[in-house]
């Protein structure tokens, strides 16, 4: 399959399940079962591109992430990378796709061998896939990825253990070892969710100026939908192993398609403790990725059940143009948008940095900044731009 202009990974019908063991006379007479971790999953992610991929623990975000970088080997399905179908590699072309996409995981504390100084983390897929001609150009290249992940000066970095460095060096650390072989594709699975707040900002503007400067593509793993936000050109939304919404970023935000969205979006605080948050209560527990419900996998839970969704399977259509969902009636039902649309809809004051409300006066410049009208009245003009404020309602 020839790979479309741009589009660096095509996910066609992804599946992957994982067999249950069972006991003996289970085994010969009983049915076989599988959890079904990842189903029928469609995607492109571009050059460039960041595709965020959202959901609540257990829907197979994680899941496949791993089969695109090949730690699992789908059941069903195919990858194509680069127009190339990797589904199915084993032995070398296997080791030769591998040099080309990289993962970073989760937890820095337990991707790093502690028994490894930082050098020899960073080196060691270089010894592996055989680049680098001499140790001299090793440590170069080495030295290098400390530098694009911001351990400067290098030298300070090399010869430390992982137990020497706070969560955040260890995690660029990580992010260094899948630099270092100049991968055209990376996994981020949750890179930022084992760190503190104060230092997640630092990891996730890394990670975009490094997509900016070399143009590599992410998968972006998050079950925090604003730092999904905050990082990704589009957003799929992952439950029970399947895709219920993809589209841009602000599309699925700002107004959601599926009622599984809806939900989740209703979850997220509201940074002003003054302002009243609804919770859409979507009903019933988690089914099970063992024994899977018929018809749409959301219907026991959602809140705009009919007769159709527990007998027949929707299709993932495109309801509006980029915007797609897994849901009969995608686009017609009226989905609840977040109570805190007004955050979103109009933005904080340059001068007082306070939230801008829906309904609030406000004064706008030429330079497209917003100031409360009080703020405004002090200013008289934008002290950027100097243009006269105009308040606009």
């Amino acid at each position: 399959m020839e790979s479309e202009e741009g589009v660096v990974y095509n996910v066609v019908n992804l599946t992957k399940l994982f067999p249950i063991k069972s006991g003996f006379f289970a085994s010969l007479f009983g049915k076989e079962k599988n959890v079904h971790a990842v189903n029928d999953v469609n995607f492109t992610i571009g050059e460039g591109e960041i595709l965020g991929m959202v959901g609540e623990s257990g829907c197979g975000k994680t899941t496949c992430g791993r089969c695109l970088v090949r730690l699992e080997t789908p059941t069903e399905g195919h990858m194509y990378f680069g127009g190339k179908d990797i589904a199915g590699l084993k032995g070398r072309e296997l080791k030769s796709f591998r040099r080309d996409v990289q993962m970073v995981f989760q937890d820095p504390y337990e991707s790093l061998n502690p028994r490894f100084n930082v050098y020899t983390t960073v080196s060691e897929p270089l010894v592996v896939h055989g680049v680098g001609e001499s140790a001299e150009e090793r440590d170069d290249m080495v030295a290098k990825a400390l530098e694009y992940a911001e351990l400067k000066p290098p030298e300070e970095f090399m010869y430390r253990f992982p137990h020497e460095l706070s969560g955040g060096q260890r995690q660029r650390v990580a992010i260094a070892r899948t630099l270092v072989l100049r991968p055209r594709f990376i996994v981020a699975d949750e890179p930022v969710s084992m760190l503190d707040v104060s230092i997640r900002a630092g990891i996730m503007n890394l990670m975009l100026s490094l997509r900016e400067r070399y143009k590599i593509p992410f998968l972006f793993i998050s079950h925090d939908v604003s730092v999904t936000r905050y990082m990704s050109h589009r957003i799929a939304v992952m439950y029970l192993g399947y895709i219920v919404e993809l589209g841009d970023t602000e599309s699925v935000i700002k107004d959601p398609l599926h009622p599984y969205t809806e939900a989740l979006l209703s979850a997220v605080p509201v940074p002003d403790p003054a302002m009243k948050h609804g919770r859409v209560k979507i009903k019933g527990d988690l089914p099970s990725p063992i024994d899977m419900p018929p018809g749409c996998v959301f219907h026991p839970r959602c809140l705009y059940r009919k007769d159709i969704c527990d007998k027949e399977t929707p299709q993932f259509k495109e309801a509006r143009p980029g915007h797609y969902a897994l849901c009969h009636f995608a686009g017609e039902l009226t989905i609840q948008r977040p109570d805190d649309e007004e955050i979103f809809e109009v933005g904080g004051c340059e001068y007082c940095k306070a939230t801008i409300k829906k309904g609030m006066s406000y004064a706008k410049c030429d330079c497209n900044k917003l100031y409360h009208e009080s703020c405004a009245g002090q200013l008289d003009e934008c002290p950027i731009c100097k243009k006269k404020l105009q308040v606009e309602e």
